[in-house]
């Protein structure tokens, strides 16, 4: 049987971008000038992210909502982007999970308020691979979801799922979130041997690995690359992708390491970063699911990552791969040294 699509599991929420005039200190205020709700959570983004890019292949996401407005609009995403959503299980009367994501008009910081909602309620049982035909099971995100986190067996929910993902035939791939350094390694460590890919940022990479990727307050290349290097040692088992804002590196079972200098973007073009990580991480995803070399799949990534900058939305500004290269071998690319 010849597999094809990718599930995208775990963190569903909405992302409520607000973007305000000024982060005020305590018991200031601060004037919201603009407001927009969409897609939120590495197993959603990831999702809406590869539609957008017109990936021809099945997309499916799994994972739960409230019967609430939130949750409708979850699933009005999925359906406009040709997304399936038949693995999502609304749960009566809860909450569907949103992050109020504060984004600073001038130079598009952000800060993050989460209300967990039903993902609190997430487990194992709500992953039903029953049936599923795909070639790669995506999941996000540990550290978000109190069932999922809770110890089971000799690991966790998430270790248990990808266990039964990887039984079932899939390929798998995980991000993460900013959750504090211990608690991800933690939850994610045991995780690792049973993941083909991982697609994180330096400083989450260094969370887990306890490789230090910074040298005089910034990341540095080669740091990058040895913490990639030690996530392979420590179990993935093809490919661990390591991203920052200056470009992403890439390392390998053996032992080869990549460089991609990220696409120039104009300052005054960056409205947010939210949801860049996604981004690069969807570009990533689609080269893997269809056989590229590495170096094209990273090259697409941040050609995503570039054009995700551009709107307040995590989404909305991504448009069809092709572009995407196109952007690149316009703007050009940051060096790799």
């Amino acid at each position: 049987m010849e597999r094809s699509g990718i599930i995208c599991g775990g963190t569903i929420c909405i992302d409520v971008n607000k973007v305000i005039d000024r982060f005020p200190p305590q018991e200031h205020v601060a004037k919201i000038v603009e407001e927009t709700p969409d897609s939120g959570g590495p197993g959603f983004n990831m999702a809406i992210d590869l539609a957008r890019l017109g990936a021809p292949f099945p997309i499916e996401v799994v994972g739960v909502v409230g019967d609430d407005a939130y949750g409708q609009l979850a699933l009005d995403v999925c359906r406009d982007h040709g997304v399936g959503a038949g693995r999502i299980a609304v749960l009566p009367g809860g909450r569907t999970a949103y992050t109020d994501v504060m984004i600073v008009a001038e130079g598009g910081r952000r800060t993050f308020f989460y209300q967990e909602g039903v993902n609190a309620l997430l487990s194992p049982e709500h992953f039903d691979l029953a049936g599923s035909t795909s070639k790669i099971f995506h999941v996000g995100s540990p550290g978000v979801h109190a069932r999922m986190d809770a110890p089971q067996g000799s690991g966790n929910g998430f270790t248990e799922v990808l266990a039964r993902a990887r039984a079932s035939g899939h390929r798998t791939n995980m991000e993460l979130v900013g959750v504090a350094g211990d608690r991800l390694r933690d939850l994610t460590v045991p995780c690792l041997p049973l993941l083909d890919s991982i697609i994180i940022n330096e400083l989450e990479a260094t969370a887990l690995t306890g490789v230090e990727t910074h040298r005089d307050g910034r990341p540095d290349w080669a740091l990058v690359e040895a913490a990639a290097a030690a996530l392979i040692r420590m179990g993935v088992s093809t490919l661990a992708v390591v991203h920052f804002p200056e470009g992403v590196v890439a390392a390998d079972r053996d032992g080869r390491l990549w460089r991609q200098g990220a696409a120039w973007v104009p300052p005054e073009a960056v409205k947010s970063t939210n949801g860049a990580g996604d981004a690069l991480a969807s570009g990533v995803m689609l080269g893997l699911h269809e056989g590229w070399p590495v170096e094209k799949g990273l090259r697409l990534g941040v050609c995503v990552a570039a054009l995700s900058l551009g709107s307040y939305s995590t989404s909305r500004a991504i448009p069809s791969a092709e572009e995407c290269f196109d952007y690149g071998e316009r703007s050009g690319f940051k060096p790799t040294a």
